[in-house]
């Protein structure tokens, strides 16, 4: 009898833990909405707070946020000499905001042309 329900709970452990990672990788193929005055570019981040953004130097705002391609937040100087393809904001002093990095479905999706 205890062989049957701890096979029973191994299976629906196994069951849960693979729906688990299946909508973990489903998440990170999606395409997340970003706001209408999102733009485009390749940043490189050199010396953070600085970066280079389309080959142009450019500089991150005070509490500016970067999110990885699977969403969540991460710290700009672990990102230094990557290059990277990304959605970003800007602040209205020009600074760098917002920062998307963006995942392969996202790449693939042009954004909207403003009026």
């Amino acid at each position: 009898m205890n062989r049957c329900t701890a096979f029973t709970l191994s299976r629906v452990a196994a069951t849960a833990a693979l729906l688990v990672f299946s909508v973990s990788a489903m998440a990170q193929l999606a395409v997340r909405p970003f706001p209408p005055n999102a733009q485009r570019g390749a940043m490189v981040v050199t010396n953070a707070p600085e970066l280079l953004l389309n080959g142009k130097a450019e500089r991150l705002s005070p509490g500016a946020r970067i999110r990885a391609a699977n969403n969540m937040l991460v710290m700009s100087a672990a990102l230094t000499g990557q290059d990277l393809l990304v959605n970003y904001t800007r602040e209205p002093q020009g600074l760098i905001h917002e920062v998307w990095i963006l995942n392969a479905a996202e790449a693939q999706v042009p954004l909207v042309a403003k009026p």
